[in-house]
C-alpha cells in the first residue's frame, strides 16, 4: 500500500471517529495504600483517604464518639491510588487522547505506565493532560501518589521570613476548613475527589462557552462566545440550537462571536419575584456535516448591578436586578460534608430548597470551604437563589510569590470557566475576612512581626486580591459578570464605618457577647454575617455515638461535639439572660433552639425595618458538615432547627414588624416583592394569655407599599396595657389590604420568655390523615415543638388561644409527641 492510500485510509477512519467522546475512569477498578506499605486496599473513586480507610476498617468514624482525635495521624501520612483500563485501538485512532482530572487534593505525581506525566498542587483546578503518547492498546496503569499536604505546607511555610497565622493551611490551595474551624473538625484528607475523564477527539474542540446578555429598553441582547480549539485550519459550522453558521477557523485557539434572537424568552427573577426561567441550548460543532463536538449549557436572562452611591449617612451597597433593587434575604453556606464526594445530587437540592421555602434569595458560598460541585448552583439556577460567591481564602495572611499568584491564577479561570452561565452567580468575592485579620486581629503583635514584614503582608495581600483576581475576571468574563468585591467584610466589626458602608460581620453579638437588643443598635448597609449558636436536632445529636446515645451535657462526646472552645459557656450565659435554663437534657436542647431562634429574629427584624438603608440580610449558617452545635438553621441530617423554621416567617414578602423604644412601640410594614398595596390598615389586639382581649384599635395607612416601608402611627406602651399586664399579655397584629385581606401577621410580647407568666395549655392533636394532622389549645401555647421523625410544615410556633393550626408531616408518623415553653418552667 502507497503512503498516500495508507494517509487517505487513516483520515477516512479518523474522520468516521470524529465524534468527541468521554469516558469516566471513577468506575475502574481502583486501589490505594499507604506509601509505607505494601498492601493494597479497595478504594471508590471520586472520595477520599479517610472515607477509603473507614470502607476498610482501617479508621473509625471520626464523627462519632471521639474519634477524631484518632484519626489525625493520617495527615501526616503519604498516599497512592492505582488503577488499570483498557484502551481499543479504535481510541488510539484519535487525533487526540486526554485525561482529565477534575479534583485532584492536593499535592500529587501523575504516572501514567510508570511514565511521570504532571505534579500538581492545588484542590481547586482541573488538570487536563494529553496522553495519546504514553498510551498502549490493551491495558495501562495509572497511579496517583498524594503527598501529606501538612507537610508539604509546613515545608513552604519556611521560605518565608515570618510567621504567617494559620500555618499551614495558608500555602496550600486547598479546602481550608478541613484543617479545623469553629464549627467543623480538623480532617484534613487527601485523594482523587472529583471524576476522572479520557477525553478523545479530533480536527477540533469546544473549549468554552460564555454568554453575555445586554439589557436595552424592553429587549434582550443575547451573544454566544465559543471558544474552539482546532488542529487544522478550514470551514467549520456552529449550531446553537436551530441557528446555524458557518465559521472559519485557524489552526488553534479560536474565539467565535455569535448573537442570539431572544424572542419569546422571559427574564430569570430571584425567589419572590417571579418564575427563576431557564432555557436549553445546545452548541454543537460540524466538520463536513459531521458532528465533532457538543456542549449544553442552560441560560437564565437576567442583569445584576452592585449600587454603591454615596449619601447622607455613607455609601449604599445593594444589588439591583433586572433594574430593580432587590432586598437579599438570606444566608452563609459552608461545605455539606467534611469529605465532599459524600455530597449527593439529591442533598444539594434539598439544601437549596429549604432555602427557597424559607423565602431566601441570596446564599453567600463561604471562602474557607470548596467551590461548590455542580449541582449546587444548577440548584440555585432553577430555585431562584442568587450567589455571593467567595473565592476559597479566609481567616489568614497568604503568600504573593510568583508560583503562587500563577497558581491562584488558573484556579480562578478555571473556576469563572466552570461557573460563569449561571444565571444566579451574582457577585464574585476575593476573600473571607483577611482584610480585617489584617487590621483587627492582631496577629502581627502576637507573632512580632517588623514594620517590614506588615508592610509585606499588605503588599502580598493587595497584589493577590486588588490585583490578580480582578485582572483574571476582567480577562475571562464578560461585562455584567465580573462583579468583584475584594473582601468580606470591607470593613470590621467595632470600625463605626462598618455600618455606613460596604458589608458587615457584625459579631458584637456572641463574639462580643452583647444582648441580642444590640442587634437593634448595629445595622449596617449589607449585613452578610452575624450569628448564634444553637444544638442540632435529636436525631443529629444521638448520631454522634457509635453505641447508646447518654444525652448529657457534660457527656464528652457531646462536648467534643461543640468546636468553639467556649460555645457552652456563651450559649449558657445568653440563655441565663433569656430563658429559665432546663437541667433536662431533651429541654435543653429545645431551650437552645429557640434561643438561637429569637436572637437571629431580633436581628432580621433590625435590618429590615432599616430599608432601604440597610438591604441586605445574610445570617451565619445555613447548614453543617458533621453533626455540631453550631450556628446553622439546618443540622447535618438535613432537620430543620428552629431557627430556620423562624427564618421562614422572618423572610416573608410581606410583614408587619414592631420595635419598643422609650416606652413607645412602632409598626412598620415592610414590601420586598414587586407588587403594590394601596391603603392598607393595620389591626392590633392586646391580647391576655387566657385569651381575653384587653384593647384593640385600627390604623390606616394611604401609603404605596412598593419596594418600600410603611411606619405607621407610634402608640404609647402604657396607653395599650399597664405593667401589671405585661408579662401575660401579647399584641396580636394583622395587616390587611383595602380589600380585608390578610397580607402579614405578627405577635409582640412586651417580656422575655423566662418573665412570662404561662399557664399549662391543653394542647390536643388530631390526625386528619396520614400526612396531616391538626393541632389545637384553650390558652396560648408558647413556642410549639412537635418531634418525631419527619419534617413537620411548621415548628416551634406560638398557637393562641382557643385557636388549631393544620400541619403537613413528609411522611406518616403514627405519635406525635409535643413540648411548649410552659414544660421547661
Amino acid at each position: 500500500m502507497s503512503k498516500s492510500i495508507l494517509f487517505a485510509f487513516l483520515f477516512i477512519q479518523g474522520f468516521m471517529n470524529a465524534q468527541l467522546t468521554e469516558r469516566s475512569l471513577s468506575s475502574e477498578k481502583w486501589q490505594f495504600r499507604n506509601t509505607q506499605e505494601k498492601k493494597w486496599l479497595p478504594a471508590k473513586i471520586p472520595g477520599t483517604v479517610h472515607l477509603d480507610l473507614m470502607d476498610n476498617k482501617m479508621i473509625p468514624d471520626p464523627f462519632k464518639d471521639e474519634n477524631e482525635k484518632k484519626v489525625q495521624w493520617v495527615e501526616n501520612e503519604d498516599w497512592e491510588y492505582q488503577t488499570n483500563f483498557k484502551i481499543s485501538s479504535k481510541e488510539l485512532q484519535n487525533d487526540h487522547v486526554d485525561l482529565i482530572f477534575n479534583g485532584l487534593d492536593t499535592f500529587s505525581e501523575i504516572y501514567l505506565n510508570g511514565k511521570l506525566l504532571k505534579k500538581t498542587d492545588n484542590m481547586f483546578r482541573k488538570w487536563e493532560i494529553p496522553v495519546k503518547d504514553f498510551l498502549k492498546e490493551g491495558d495501562n496503569d495509572l497511579k496517583v501518589k498524594f503527598i501529606s499536604a501538612v507537610k508539604e505546607g509546613k515545608e513552604r511555610a519556611k521560605k518565608v521570613p515570618f510567621t504567617m497565622p494559620e500555618s499551614p493551611r495558608s500555602f496550600v490551595r486547598k479546602a481550608q476548613y478541613q484543617f479545623g474551624w469553629d464549627w467543623g473538625p480538623r480532617l484534613v484528607t487527601a485523594g482523587i475527589w472529583k471524576d476522572i475523564q479520557l477525553k478523545c477527539w479530533n480536527f477540533a474542540e469546544i473549549q468554552n462557552i460564555k454568554y453575555d446578555q445586554h439589557f436595552s429598553g424592553n429587549i434582550f441582547n443575547l451573544k454566544f462566545e465559543v471558544e474552539i480549539n482546532a488542529e487544522n485550519s478550514g470551514d467549520y459550522v456552529l449550531n446553537i440550537n436551530k441557528q446555524t453558521k458557518t465559521v472559519p477557523l485557524k489552526k488553534g485557539l479560536n474565539k467565535i462571536s455569535i448573537p442570539y434572537k431572544t424572542d419569546g424568552m422571559k427574564m430569570w427573577q430571584p425567589n419572590g419575584w417571579g418564575e427563576a426561567n431557564l432555557y436549553d441550548f445546545k452548541i454543537e460543532l460540524f466538520k463536513d456535516k459531521r458532528s465533532l463536538d457538543s456542549e449544553n449549557i442552560k441560560v437564565g436572562l437576567r442583569t445584576v448591578e452592585l449600587v454603591q452611591e454615596k449619601d447622607a449617612a455613607g455609601k449604599s451597597f445593594y444589588f439591583k436586578v433586572n433594574g430593580k433593587p432587590l432586598y437579599a434575604k438570606g444566608t452563609n453556606w459552608i461545605p455539606g460534608d467534611s469529605f465532599s464526594p459524600r455530597m449527593t445530587k439529591e442533598k444539594y437540592r434539598k439544601l437549596i430548597k429549604d432555602a427557597k421555602e424559607a423565602n431566601m434569595n441570596m446564599i453567600r458560598v463561604w471562602g474557607g470551604g470548596i467551590y461548590e460541585d455542580d449541582e449546587f448552583y444548577k440548584a440555585c439556577d432553577e430555585n431562584g437563589i442568587l450567589v455571593w460567591q467567595d473565592f476559597m481564602f479566609a481567616g489568614s495572611f497568604y503568600p504573593a510569590d510568583e508560583d503562587f499568584l500563577n497558581n491562584v491564577k488558573e484556579e480562578v479561570k478555571d473556576q469563572i470557566n466552570r461557573l460563569q452561565n449561571h444565571p444566579s452567580i451574582a457577585l464574585w468575592c476575593g476573600n473571607n475576612e483577611i482584610d480585617e485579620a489584617i487590621v483587627n486581629w492582631g496577629y502581627q503583635k502576637q507573632f512580632k512581626y517588623s514594620k517590614e514584614d506588615s508592610l509585606q503582608v499588605w503588599k502580598d495581600y493587595k497584589k493577590l486580591f486588588h490585583e490578580l483576581i480582578p485582572n483574571t475576571l476582567r480577562e475571562n468574563l464578560t461585562p455584567g459578570k465580573n462583579i468583584y468585591w475584594p473582601s468580606s467584610p470591607s470593613i470590621g466589626w467595632g470600625h463605626k464605618e462598618s455600618l455606613t458602608e460596604g458589608d458587615s460581620h457584625y459579631w458584637g453579638v456572641w463574639w462580643g457577647e452583647q444582648p441580642f437588643e444590640m442587634y437593634n443598635e448595629k445595622v449596617g448597609r449589607f449585613m452578610s454575617e452575624y450569628g448564634f449558636q444553637g444544638m442540632p436536632g435529636l436525631e443529629a445529636v444521638k448520631s454522634m455515638f457509635s453505641g447508646i446515645p447518654d444525652l448529657n451535657l457534660q457527656n464528652p462526646v457531646i462536648k467534643a461535639h461543640e468546636k468553639n472552645t467556649r460555645g457552652w459557656e456563651i450559649i449558657s450565659k445568653y440563655m441565663k439572660r433569656d430563658y429559665k435554663v432546663p437541667t433536662d437534657f431533651i429541654q435543653y436542647n429545645y431551650i437552645s433552639q429557640l434561643l438561637q431562634a429569637r436572637g437571629m429574629k431580633i436581628a432580621v427584624e433590625a435590618h429590615r425595618r432599616s430599608k432601604p438603608y440597610n438591604m441586605g440580610t445574610l445570617y451565619w449558617q445555613l447548614n453543617d458538615c458533621w453533626p455540631v452545635v453550631s450556628w446553622s438553621s439546618i443540622d447535618y441530617l438535613g432537620n430543620w432547627k428552629a431557627l430556620q423554621y423562624q427564618m421562614k416567617r422572618s423572610f416573608e414578602q410581606q410583614v408587619i414588624l414592631t420595635e419598643e423604644k422609650e416606652g413607645v412601640l412602632n409598626f412598620y410594614a415592610v414590601n420586598d416583592g414587586l407588587e403594590r398595596f394601596n391603603n392598607v390598615n393595620l389591626e392590633v389586639k392586646a391580647v391576655r394569655f387566657d385569651g381575653k382581649v384587653l384593647k384593640e384599635f385600627k390604623t390606616v395607612s394611604k401609603e404605596k407599599m412598593l419596594e418600600s416601608i410603611i411606619q405607621f402611627d407610634p402608640v404609647q406602651i402604657s396607653a395599650l396595657i399597664s405593667d401589671a399586664d405585661k408579662n401575660k399579655t401579647f399584641l396580636q397584629l394583622t395587616l390587611k389590604d383595602k380589600d380585608g385581606k390578610i397580607v402579614a401577621t405578627n405577635l409582640h410580647f412586651f417580656a422575655k420568655p423566662k418573665d412570662l407568666q404561662l399557664t399549662k395549655p391543653a394542647i390536643k392533636i388530631k390526625k386528619i390523615s396520614a400526612d396531616e394532622i391538626e393541632i389545637s389549645t384553650d390558652i396560648l401555647a408558647k413556642d410549639v415543638y412537635l418531634m418525631g421523625d419527619t419534617h413537620f410544615s411548621d415548628n416551634f410556633f406560638d398557637l393562641l388561644p382557643n385557636t388549631s393550626k393544620k400541619i403537613r408531616l413528609s411522611k406518616p408518623l403514627e405519635n406525635v409527641k409535643v413540648m411548649s415553653l410552659w414544660d421547661t418552667f
